[in-house]
């Protein structure tokens, strides 16, 4: 299993978690950009989960203690 750090056209930071390795993931992502004018990380995620259905979002929150 990898993880990645993503930004969106938004600027918004994601973690995806994916089987899919780093030269896979940028085989799909030139596809995906392809079809897109714009990037959402959920689209995004929407469109990698047809090739790797273990993709996920994963949401990272502060915690401060």
């Amino acid at each position: 299993m990898y993880y990645y750090r993503i930004f969106d056209d938004q600027e918004k930071l994601n973690y995806v978690k994916s089987s899919l390795s780093h030269s896979e993931l940028e085989q799909w992502l030139k596809e995906y950009e392809a079809r897109h004018q714009k990037y959402f990380n959920s689209e995004l995620i929407q469109f990698l989960r047809e090739h790797d259905n273990e993709a996920e979002i994963i949401e990272v929150s502060d915690l401060s203690y």
